[in-house]
């Protein structure tokens, strides 16, 4: 039963146009060519990447935090609460009105005392600014070296220039040694950032990136086992020509160099509209979904490979707009870029203003059992 499953899984007509099949990938000749089992050297490599993260944290992202000036504001700790932290950490951090009066009535603390408890509990969750400015300089490290050898690797080959070469001669293409360790490392950081995700800083959009992610590994994986290596790599070099832009303008964010991130943050718009919108769609995509029509018969490989490239330029629109949303708000008023899928940090200031509108109601006659109503609609974060 198991055997006659694996011959179904791995029939030829599921992974190869018509006409072609595992042979194609037999070596011969000091011909060498992807295999399957390659893949298993990633997990650790990605291990690896998880050691080398903490000794580079620690040894390189908190000495150049503090070079910058990454600091955080002291936090003031919500006071030990039994009552409250139990409603907290099995209910809700966010409390609905009624919920505040219960409580207060439970704790024997005024409604502004538990509002104020749970703002602060919150603030003890989020993380600090010099944890966002060590991963951020973790990934940036990483995705400027990655595009710069995804260059070395592709800057001679000729399917760099003419993407439709990257069908010539397939699936019969040897497997060169640079392309072989692009491949690895680039699959074993990625696996290394799914590994880490639980204890990474969580954003807004944690759902999008898990799927990103996954999409990921599915992809750079497929294109391994059935020798897509010319695309693989292709892909790989436009994702990371704009990412480490992006991780270097958060790490000036964090550090407070407004004019520097701003001005890398509108190159990194630039850079990642015409890679992701533009390079990736119609000249990548289209080679892999449109161009082959015109060579083979379509097979499941072919929709499979081409299903995931298209949920990863889902994902780029989708943050496509949040990147443009950001461009909109800071250059105006030149003010500071705020990452749209950050956890912002609730202050003092916003409480203060919270209680001054709920005065300002009182007096209208908006009055419930004798308390100012609570504008208790913090927006919520992941």
């Amino acid at each position: 039963m198991l055997s006659r499953l694996s011959e179904l899984i791995w029939a030829d007509w599921i992974w190869f146009p018509e006409g072609h099949g595992w042979a194609d990938l037999t070596d011969h000749d000091d011909v060498v060519f992807p295999k399957p089992r390659d893949l298993w050297a990633t997990v650790p490599i990605a291990l690896c990447f998880l050691v080398i993260r903490q000794i580079f944290e620690r040894t390189v992202a908190i000495p150049l935090g503090s070079l910058l000036g990454v600091s955080d504001k002291q936090r003031v700790r919500a006071s030990p609460n039994p009552v409250l932290e139990s409603y907290f950490c099995s209910t809700s951090k966010h409390p609905s009105q009624s919920s505040i009066e219960s409580l207060s009535k439970q704790t024997g603390c005024s409604l502004r005392q538990v509002q104020r408890w749970f703002r602060r509990r919150r603030n003890q969750d989020r993380p600090s600014k010099l944890k966002k400015f060590r991963e951020a300089s973790w990934r940036f490290t990483f995705y400027l070296l990655a595009f710069f050898a995804g260059l070395a690797v592709l800057i001679d080959k000729p399917w760099f220039y003419d993407m439709k070469l990257m069908w010539d001669g397939f699936p019969k293409m040897p497997l060169l040694p640079s392309q072989y360790w692009y491949y690895m490392i680039e699959l074993g950081f990625y696996l290394s950032l799914l590994f880490s995700v639980a204890s990474d800083v969580k954003r807004k959009d944690f759902k999008e990136q898990i799927i990103h992610h996954v999409a990921t590994i599915a992809l750079i994986s497929f294109s391994w086992v059935v020798n897509y290596i010319r695309g693989g790599t292709l892909i790989m070099v436009v994702h990371d020509a704009s990412d480490y832009l992006m991780e270097s303008a958060k790490m000036f964010n964090y550090a407070g160099w407004r004019k520097t991130c701003n001005f890398i943050f509108t190159v990194f718009a630039a850079v990642f509209i015409v890679t992701r919108l533009v390079i990736l769609p119609f000249w990548i995509i289209y080679t892999t979904l449109v161009y082959p029509l015109t060579l083979y018969p379509t097979f499941f490989g072919f929709y499979f490979f081409n299903g995931l490239m298209l949920v990863l330029q889902v994902l780029h629109i989708f943050w496509a707009a949040l990147i443009l949303r950001m461009v909109v708000k800071f250059l105006p008023g030149n003010d500071i870029v705020e990452d749209e899928r950050s956890d912002k940090e609730e202050t003092e200031s916003e409480d203060e203003s919270e209680n001054r509108e709920q005065r300002g109601k009182s007096k209208n006659g908006h009055l419930q059992n004798g308390h100012t109503p609570l504008n208790n609609n913090h927006r919520k974060m992941d």
